[in-house]
This record gives C-alpha cells, sequence and structure tokens, in this order.
C-alpha cells in the first residue's frame, strides 16, 4: 500500500483513487437520474464540490458538453493531478481545476447554473459556512444537489458479524476525530432552509443487498482500503484489523448473508 496523505480520512494513494472509482460506478445509475431530474444540461457551468480524482467531473463535462464548463473543487493536489491527466486522455477541454480548501478559500468568481457533492460536507469542520460559500456561488434558480450520509452507522451485515459490528464505530470516531459529522445528512436541509434555498427534495437511500449484487463492491473495497488507514492512524492494531478483513471476506462466501447499506440522504435544494 502507498503512502496515505494523512490530511484525508481515507488518504489520497493509489489504492484510495481506485476504491473511488469503484464507488463511482456503483452510484452512477443514481446520480445520472438526479442530475437529469434536478435539470443539469448542456451548456450550463456545474460546480463539482471535493472533485476527488473527478470521476463525477468526466461524467458532468460530458453533459454539459463543450458549450458548457464544469468547475471542479478539490483541495488534494494529487486528486486534481489525475482530474487533469484523465480529462486529457478523454480528449475534455471544459474542466477548470481549482486547488481549493472549501472551508479557508474562496470559491472561484462567477455564477454557476448548478452545482454538486457527494460526502463532502460529512469530512468538514464548519459545514454550513461552507454551505454559504456555495450559495454565494449559484445563481438564483440554480439546483444544488447533494449526497450525505443520514445515518452511517446503519451499516450492517446480516446474520450479524462482530468484527463489522466493531468496526463501524471505530470508523465514525476517526471520522469524528478529524473534525467531521458522519451523519450531517440530519442537519443539512435545516440550513439550506435557512440559507435562502427551496428544498425540492430529501430522500433516503438504503439496500438490502447480496454478495451477488454489485453494489456489495462498495462497502468490500472500503473494507480493504479503510482498515488499512484506520490501521496505519493508530485506531485498530494489526491484529483486529486483519480478523476484519478475514471475517468480511467469510461473510461474502456464506450463503443466505445480507447487508444494509449506510443510509444517504438525497438532497435537491434550488437557490432562491
Amino acid at each position: 500500500m502507498t503512502t496515505p496523505d494523512r490530511d484525508y480520512l481515507l488518504g489520497t494513494h493509489d489504492e484510495e483513487i481506485v476504491r473511488l472509482g469503484l464507488q463511482h460506478r456503483v452510484w452512477a445509475p443514481r446520480t445520472l437520474a438526479i442530475w437529469r431530474a434536478a435539470g443539469f444540461t448542456v451548456g450550463q457551468t456545474i460546480l463539482d464540490i471535493g472533485a476527488g480524482p473527478g470521476y463525477a467531473s468526466l461524467d458532468l463535462a460530458a453533459i454539459t458538453g463543450p458549450s458548457g464548463r464544469v468547475v471542479a473543487l478539490e483541495r488534494s493536489r494529487r486528486f486534481l493531478d489525475v482530474l487533469a491527466a484523465r480529462a486529457e486522455h478523454a480528449g475534455l477541454s471544459n474542466i477548470e481545476c481549482h486547488e481549493l480548501d472549501l472551508e479557508t478559500d474562496p470559491l472561484p468568481s462567477g455564477l454557476a447554473d448548478a452545482a454538486w457533492g457527494r460526502w463532502i460536507f460529512a469530512f468538514l469542520k464548519d459545514p454550513r459556512a461552507a454551505l454559504v460559500k456555495v450559495r454565494d456561488a449559484l445563481k438564483p434558480g440554480a439546483p444544488l444537489v447533494l449526497y450525505e450520509y443520514l445515518d452511517y452507522q446503519s451499516w450492517s451485515i446480516l446474520p450479524r458479524v462482530a468484527e463489522i459490528d466493531e468496526l463501524v464505530p471505530i470508523v465514525v470516531k476517526s471520522w469524528k476525530a478529524a473534525g467531521g459529522d458522519p451523519d450531517v445528512g440530519r442537519e443539512i436541509p435545516a440550513w439550506l432552509d435557512e440559507l435562502g434555498f427551496e428544498v425540492r427534495s430529501v430522500r433516503p437511500m438504503v439496500d438490502v443487498i447480496t454478495p451477488a449484487d454489485y453494489t456489495w463492491q462498495w462497502p468490500a473495497t472500503f473494507v480493504q482500503v479503510g482498515v488499512e488507514r484506520l490501521i496505519a492512524t493508530g485506531y485498530m492494531d494489526e491484529t483486529q484489523g486483519r480478523a476484519t478483513i478475514a471475517a468480511y471476506a467469510a461473510a461474502s462466501q456464506r450463503p443466505h448473508t445480507r447487508m444494509i447499506t449506510p443510509t444517504v440522504a438525497e438532497i435537491i435544494a434550488v437557490r432562491r
């Protein structure tokens, strides 16, 4: 495993970039549907908030077309380098990369037609203040689409697996120690109301899946990469970490195993 970036809860190393790619593919059908429902279309300027290595940015660039642009906001230089290389390889010239911290830096000037973010505000120390910045970067009538966890601790395996039951609160502890709130989706709709948005919809998304479902690979890759990260940062010892990975692998092979995924809030709001 390559050296992790300790400024990110899960790092910015190669394994995390691969994991984020799989995560994006798992969520792509829902993501594309919600972008369409919110009115994302050709010719728009769309903010990709916390773009990471740019999997969503590339899809958004295909939607806006050459007459539009995607403004990718990301504080990791490594992630932005990956995004820029992928955009060049795909022949896309309508993605602007901005290296900035959403909490401490101003957003690019100019009002955007739409904005999107997935699991970004849960990692911020002051997510409400960051929402103010996003609001101010949007035109009146511009939609904002967010995916944030609503109940992270709904994540469990059935029949129960003790190692996974122990893993989830450890992840939450490390998350909160870094200044984030894994269940920030509970707070965001009220903040949006207060900040001058019209909240069009808030929908919980949770699945009960089997190992045969492709979605199973989303938490599967998290267990591998996330446990390695927890060991590296001292939240788990080597013995517990290896036992957790082994227990998850064993559960994946047992007949009749099911998983309840972490509950996510899908939010559409429009700036008034």
